[in-house]
């Protein structure tokens, strides 16, 4: 028997929290993540600060708790400014 482990979803909403517990659970995904946004609206803020917390602990499918895509990404464009379009190829960068 495979042991399951509670980890983000890549079908993801926001951060995939929600779906990685319908995931783990196997219960509906959307009946999971409705049932999740009304306990976060009722919640007067806590919600939100669990599912934040959670979305940080909880490793991606690949099971690492941030993705090496999503560095890189940030690598590239470190330079660029808030607001600033950049060309992912380079091909207009000018120095």
């Amino acid at each position: 028997m495979i042991k399951k482990h509670l980890m983000k979803s890549n079908d993801k909403v926001l951060a995939g929290v929600f779906g990685g517990i319908a995931e783990y659970f196997d219960w509906d995904k959307a009946l999971t993540r409705v049932i999740g946004a009304i306990l976060i609206l009722s919640s007067v803020g806590t919600g939100i600060i669990a599912y934040a917390i959670a979305a940080l602990v909880m490793p991606d499918a690949n099971g690492e708790r941030f993705s090496a895509d999503t560095q890189a990404h940030r690598d590239r464009h470190d330079d660029a400014f808030d607001g600033e379009f950049t060309d992912p190829d380079n091909k207009h960068h000018q120095d």
